[in-house]
């Protein structure tokens, strides 16, 4: 049913405006609401922010009353197609099989292990849904099992940080050993004599990966000692172990660099050694297989190679090659087994799964038979196994988990996951098209409708991307995004230019002084969309989160007569300012991706794109702006200073709307079912703006 929504009359939320000069290289920089940083600095504004915040949330709800039941139903719509008592696919490792559980009415999940068969006692190793109930927001992460199964170290988050508290609990007895380690990154690492525990430190106040520490079990984890301390604050830093339990590994990386140090893990109390120093441009991976490590480089392959070299000779002289780079086949990782290798490759977009025998010296490829999909390698800790898990989705099929068996190439279809009330995959349709660039690229757009809309241009399109750090979108089923198609909506991936999804010169051509090409990507997608009658500007809404909101953002400013509605998730807008301040978490560990804003060029360049710094006086399109007071990735203050900003600029009487979760960080609510209230939200700005009412 379609009718116009009337948008309530309400007077808007006018910030405070403190001139402040941010600006460096001689340029004057004024940033009016510089102030609006102050609650997790502490300033004199501190509860001033908070009060604008609330402000800005009464004004959305006012706006969105009339909206109010819908969004209750839409709620209850996609909560109902989430089956509430589940349990994952149990996964194998040393003697147990582990797997979580949910129950009905539950937020969250128990961690549970059988020994050696499923038919055996269930051993519940953590209950998620009692340790949370005191806590509006609860991260449990990091499971980490000793190898002798009788201990499990974890990670726990009650504030959406992403500072993490690590506590170790006696699964023989129940007990919660007084050794709490924090802050930390949430994981850890056992040493094989399972009393010695490796772990990532992280800086209080940035929030940097900056120290892996050893603790010995039973002692303060104050007298912590440090093995790695990282130099380079662009680094990120992290610890693990290879699958066949021989190596612990510390790895250091930043975008186009990489260093590994390594430790038999039998001897922890050892010293970790270099595997091979770091190579300016040259990002490299290890893991361990029988006789020699396998390497993932990039070293004189854009694209990335697999290398091998023996346990006594790590440096990169004595790398041989396994398999060479191609022009045109991305290698994304390796999956290892004792006889087999797994390698992820992607091909024109799409990811395929290669296996090789190694005592055979044979090879093949997994056949999907799909035009568009995802198939990622799953949980395979266990080493010696003769069978791959791995998951598969596609815009129309629902999230599948299969074991592999490497040997007789048979699948088993282990779960698909569940659509509660019922789902016909038959009664939507997914295509593959492409759109050309301003450069002449083809650039890939995953789409896909209900059956039975007319493609006259009238039906109403969600155009979504990304587009950063190499991170490709691959094309996904969603049960929520139902609730979308199912009342007519056409929902498409642009895979833009920034991501990985064409090889890794698709990202190269993204970042640094070649950002802009995201940013007329998604304008070309958007255009040819347009052009083939599947939309028109006045049903066409864009949406993308963090460095997908910097592109909303971008493209609210370049084209914004293309846009009927724009859904900026945690969105980063302010680029210049946030990369000049290196007290801000992650600052540091984006100058590649990003710049230095430092340097002059890179400055200029980001300041001509950062969407607070091109806010002008025009029309905008229909906004809604989403953040967390909490978040670590991206700060509150970015969306919020950039709606204030664009309430004082924009010349139209189009609806813009800031919501602030007062109680959560970057990815939102925590539970199952909490985070579907922000997108009822979301969808109900958008079937507002069409006149969908049910």
């Amino acid at each position: 049913m379609s009718k116009t929504y009337n948008w309530p009359v309400a007077k808007s939320p006018v910030a405070v405006q403190k001139p402040y000069d941010t600006g460096m290289h001689g340029d004057v920089r004024i940033d009016e609401y510089y102030w609006m940083a102050d609650f997790f600095s502490e300033g004199p504004d501190r509860e001033k922010v908070v009060e604008y915040l609330n402000e800005e949330n009464a004004y959305t709800q006012k706006m969105m009353e009339g909206t109010s039941q819908f969004q209750v139903d839409l709620f209850a719509e996609m909560k109902g197609r989430i089956k509430e008592k589940d349990e994952s696919v149990p996964v194998f490792k040393n003697g147990y099989f582990y797997y979580t559980r949910s129950e009905e009415g539950q937020q969250y999940y128990k961690y549970c292990r059988k020994k050696g068969s499923l038919d055996s006692d269930e051993e519940i190793l953590l209950d998620v849904d009692a340790l949370a109930k005191d806590y509006p927001y609860y991260s449990a992460t990091g499971f980490n099992i000793s190898p002798d199964n009788k201990l499990l170290a974890y990670g726990v988050d009650t504030v959406s940080r992403r500072q993490y508290t690590i506590y170790i609990k006696n699964l023989e007895t129940g007990e919660i050993f007084p050794d709490s380690i924090f802050p930390t990154s949430g994981g850890s690492v056992w040493g094989n004599d399972n009393r010695t525990l490796f772990y990532t430190a992280t800086n209080p106040k940035t929030l940097l990966s900056e120290e892996i520490k050893r603790h010995t079990l039973g002692q303060s984890s104050e007298n912590d000692t440090v093995v790695y301390k990282e130099q380079d604050n662009s680094n990120y830093i992290g610890v693990g172990k290879t699958k066949s339990g021989k190596y612990i590994m510390i790895a250091s990386s930043a975008t186009v660099s990489s260093e590994y140090f390594i430790l038999n893990a039998d001897f922890p109390e050892g010293n970790f050694e270099v595997f091979q120093p770091r190579i300016k441009d040259v990002i490299y991976d290890v893991d361990h297989q029988n006789d020699k490590f396998l390497i993932v480089t990039n070293q004189d392959a854009l694209n990335f190679k697999l290398m091998e070299t023996p346990l006594e000779k790590t440096g990169a002289e004595n790398w041989k090659e396994v398999i060479p780079a191609s022009a045109d086949v991305l290698i994304e990782g390796i999956e290892v087994f004792e006889k087999y290798l797994v390698v992820t490759e992607r091909k024109n977009g799409l990811l395929q799964l290669r296996i090789r025998s190694i005592e055979a010296n044979t090879e093949y490829y997994v056949d999907f038979g799909e035009p568009a999909y995802a198939a990622y390698i799953g949980s395979n800790p266990e080493y010696t196994s003769e069978t791959l898990r791995y998951y598969y989705t596609s815009l129309t099929t629902p999230g599948s988990t299969y074991d592999y068996h490497m040997i007789s190439k048979e699948k088993a279809l282990l779960k698909r996951q569940e659509v509660v009330g019922g789902y016909n995959p038959e009664l939507y349709l997914t295509e593959r098209l492409y759109a050309t660039s301003h450069d002449d690229l083809k650039i890939p757009i995953s789409l896909v409708y209900k059956k039975g809309i007319s493609l006259d241009g009238n039906a109403p399109l969600l155009l979504y991307a990304y587009g950063s750090y190499g991170n490709s979108m691959d094309a996904g089923f969603s049960t929520n995004r139902l609730s979308l198609l199912d009342r007519g909506f056409i929902f498409a991936i642009a895979h833009v230019r920034g991501g990985q999804e064409m090889g890794r010169q698709w990202y190269e051509d993204g970042k640094l002084f070649k950002k802009k090409n995201t940013f007329t990507d998604f304008i070309s997608c958007a255009e040819f969309l347009i052009a083939e009658k599947y939309t028109t500007p006045q049903h066409l809404f864009a949406e993308g989160g963090s460095a997908g909101g910097l592109l909303m953002g971008a493209i609210t400013n370049l084209r914004p007569d293309l846009w009927r509605g724009v859904l900026a998730d945690v969105p980063f807008v302010d680029v210049v300012t946030t990369m000049l301040d290196e007290n801000i978490p992650l600052t540091t560990n984006e100058f590649d991706e990003w710049g230095n804003p430092k340097n002059q060029d890179s400055y200029e360049y980001m300041k001509s794109y950062s969407p607070y710094d091109n806010v002008e006086r025009k029309d905008y399109p229909n906004m809604l702006v989403t953040t967390g007071l909490h978040d670590s990735q991206v700060q509150y203050f970015e969306p919020a200073k950039w709606v204030a900003r664009l309430r004082t600029h924009k010349t139209d009487q189009n609806v813009l709307l800031l919501k602030t979760n007062m109680e959560a960080g970057h990815g939102g609510a925590s539970g199952r079912f909490e985070y579907l209230k922000e997108i009822a939200l979301q969808y109900a700005f958008m079937f507002a703006l069409e006149g969908i009412t049910e």
